[in-house]
This record gives C-alpha cells, sequence and structure tokens, in this order.
C-alpha cells in the first residue's frame, strides 16, 4: 500500500501540468511544477481560485453569487483561458480548469494546461479524424465505382459476349447477321460511352492537359446537354501555378455543385465563376433553385464525397468554404484558396 501511495505522489509531482487541490477554498496540496510556477512566476493560488471564482458567477448568475454552491449544483467541470506573466516579454497562456473531487466536501482541484499543447492536440485530433473521413470517402468511392461496373459496365459487356456467342454457334441468315451484328456494336458503343463518362467522372484529361478552366467548361458542357439546364462558365483565372490537389479539389466542388443543383435544387440556370484576385482565387457556383436550409443538411449529398464534407479536403489545403442558401432563394457555393499568381 505505500509503495503504491508512493507510485501515485511521484505521478502527481511528475505531471506536466500544474495542480493544485483545494478543500473548502483553502489550498491543501500541489504539485511540484505548481510549486515552480508559484515560486518563479509569483502566481497566488488565491488568484486563480478567484479568477476560477468569477467565470463560474457569469456563467451562473441566474443561481446566486455562492461559488460553492454554483459547483456543487451545477457542473463538475468547468475551463477558464488565462494568461500569466503579462508584463513579461514572454507571456504564458494557459487553461484554468476546475474539476470536482469530492461534492460533499467541497474538494475540488484547478489545473493549468499549456494552451499551445492543447492547441496541438487538437490540431493531431482533427488532423486523425480528417485521414480517417477520407479513407470513409475513398471507399465509398470504390463502391460507388464497383456498383457502376457491375450494374452497367459488365452487363453490358456481357450482353455483347452472348451477341458473339449466337453469331459463332446459331445458324441464322444473312439479315440476321447484319441486325445481330448491329446490336452488338450499339451494345458496345453504349458500353464504351458508360466508361468513358466514369473515366470522366473520376478525373478528365482535359483537368490535366488543358487546366481548370477548359476543364469546367467541357463538365459544364456535357451537363447541360445531359439535362437541359442552362450552365455557363465565366472566368479570368490562370490556374498553372495552381497545385495539382487545388484544381482536383476546385474541379470537385464545381462537379458536386453541378450535380447537386441538378438533382436537388430544381435550377434552371446555372453559374460558375473562377475569378483569380491578388493574393486568392475564387469558385462560385450560383444556382437559381429552390435552395435550402443550410443548419439542416449537414449530408447535402449522400453519394460520392458530399459537398458539405467538401470543407474538411478544403481546410486541409487551407482554403475556406461557404454555403449560402435560403429556402426559395437560390444557393451559392463558394470555395477560396490562398495563391500567389504571377
Amino acid at each position: 500500500m505505500l509503495e503504491t501511495q508512493n507510485w501515485i505522489k511521484r505521478y502527481f509531482d511528475d505531471e506536466t501540468d500544474a495542480i493544485l487541490i483545494f478543500a473548502n477554498n483553502d489550498l491543501i496540496v500541489c504539485n511540484r511544477i505548481a510549486n515552480d510556477l508559484q515560486k518563479i512566476v509569483k502566481i497566488d493560488p488565491q488568484y486563480l481560485l478567484e479568477v476560477a471564482n468569477t467565470a463560474v458567477k457569469q456563467r451562473f448568475s441566474q443561481t446566486d453569487s455562492c461559488f460553492s454552491c454554483a459547483i456543487k449544483n451545477h457542473m463538475q467541470e468547468i475551463s477558464i483561458p488565462i494568461t500569466l506573466a503579462q508584463e513579461s516579454a514572454h507571456p504564458l497562456r494557459y487553461f484554468l480548469v476546475y474539476r470536482l473531487i469530492d461534492k460533499d466536501d467541497h474538494v475540488f482541484s484547478l489545473t493549468l494546461k499549456n494552451r499551445g499543447v492543447i492547441k496541438r492536440m487538437d490540431q493531431l485530433a482533427q488532423q486523425r479524424q480528417l485521414n480517417q473521413y477520407v479513407n470513409r470517402a475513398h471507399e465509398e468511392e470504390r463502391k460507388r465505382i464497383l456498383q457502376d461496373l457491375h450494374d452497367s459496365i459488365a452487363q453490358g459487356v456481357y450482353s455483347a459476349i452472348m451477341g458473339v456467342r449466337r453469331l459463332s454457334e446459331d445458324v441464322l441468315t444473312h439479315d440476321q447477321v447484319t441486325e445481330l451484328t448491329r446490336e452488338i456494336e450499339h451494345q458496345l458503343n453504349d458500353t464504351l460511352t458508360e466508361v468513358k463518362g466514369m473515366a470522366l467522372d473520376i478525373r478528365p484529361s482535359v483537368l490535366d492537359n488543358f487546366g481548370l478552366l477548359p476543364a469546367l467548361r467541357v463538365l459544364a458542357k456535357r451537363l447541360s446537354e445531359n439535362s437541359g439546364v442552362n450552365i455557363s462558365v465565366v472566368g479570368n483565372a490562370k490556374t498553372d501555378n495552381l497545385s495539382t490537389d487545388v484544381q482536383s479539389v476546385l474541379y470537385r466542388i464545381g462537379q458536386e455543385s453541378i450535380n447537386n443543383a441538378l438533382k436537388h435544387a430544381q435550377a434552371s440556370e446555372i453559374n460558375i465563376l473562377l475569378v483569380a484576385h491578388e493574393h486568392y482565387i475564387m469558385l462560385e457556383i450560383i444556382d437559381d433553385g429552390i435552395g435550402f436550409d443550410v443548419p439542416k443538411h449537414h449530408r447535402f449529398n449522400g453519394r460520392s464525397l458530399g459537398l458539405m464534407n467538401m470543407n474538411e479536403r478544403i481546410k486541409a489545403l487551407n482554403g475556406t468554404f461557404e454555403i449560402k442558401s435560403q429556402p426559395g432563394s437560390g444557393t451559392t457555393v463558394t470555395a477560396k484558396f490562398p495563391v500567389v499568381l504571377s
């Protein structure tokens, strides 16, 4: 038991966060780093207690001004930003975290956590979450492609194979052979069209060969012909200096935005603007459709990556993403990336 207590004490003293434990507002114990802060930075534990007291009063002023009562009745933990040694050349920025240990005896801890460390941990957590999302999105895309291959491409090829077998195995008249050959050719042409469409959806060659703006124009022309909706592309942006990742994401945003406007918005006109400014490039997709309530649609499109989830990919490339829409007022999708254009 004594050895266990020594381990706990060693762990408590070696903790990198400053921990102070109070009972009924009196300091009863603190770890090594908390002692160092008191000696070096001249931090008074009662000052930290007063900071926590004030924060609780502000947050729970509707109850009463009693610190102990507010804590006991309403919360187990509270976090308050605090800056120590403000007058020095290098102020110390922390989060002051209150944590209730024993409600009946009003024993609680105040912990000073370095804000820089917490920010870095949050960034790492967000990056892990983004990686998990991207992996899931890629898997969903693979499933969609597999389904398209099975439902459309494989069926078309199988139908052509059956036709070729008939040519080799059945006794057919000249007219029957001509008709069957025509059907097989038609089936293979349809399958080829499907394959080309899938290739365009995955990544159009014009994007690699000619750049973003021509690729958007080809996309708009193809979707306009298929849907009958007027889709125009206007822009003055030279995108040669954009990275491949940024161009790919901007193209996907245009693709997703147009597809969503066609599927859900009942739009009669869609305008795409690609504009280069001195320090950023901006893509806007504007439709005159029925619009929607943005906060209620966290997953705007369940198929492919989805427009709303594009936000994560854009942030990973230091861009910004915004959707403006209201029922009856159309939708505007905007993506902006900081760039240095020559």
